[in-house]
């Protein structure tokens, strides 16, 4: 009975903690007021959490914070990817969110 009540833990969808999304969310309206980022979109499976990044709505994700799922009772792993690759990995959503405020920005014309 054990491992029938593990398998349906592991089923249930997984999300980001409410401070974790504050987090998140604080550095994505910087960069919408900047004009940088225009959309967002949150989706979550068993395993992982994700914050997809638009630059258009109608594109894909620029940048994707990934909250994954190790193991049960360990702590979870952040992740930064662009399109191609991932950027940056760490135990602390802070770390990948100082990283993500590291990289280059668009600089506009006005």
């Amino acid at each position: 009975m054990t491992n029938v009540s593990n398998i349906k833990k592991h089923k249930k969808p997984y999300y980001f903690s409410r401070i974790e999304l504050s987090i998140i969310l604080s550095t994505y309206s910087t960069r919408v007021a900047n004009g940088e980022w225009r959309d967002y979109a949150l989706d979550n499976s068993h395993q992982s959490a994700l914050f997809s990044i638009y630059r258009h709505a109608h594109e894909t994700p620029v940048l994707v914070i990934e909250k994954r799922r190790l193991r049960t009772g360990s702590n979870p792993v952040f992740l930064l990817h662009d399109r191609h690759k991932t950027l940056n990995k760490s135990n602390s959503l802070q770390h990948v969110i100082t990283y993500l405020n590291r990289l280059p920005r668009l600089i506009y014309a006005r």
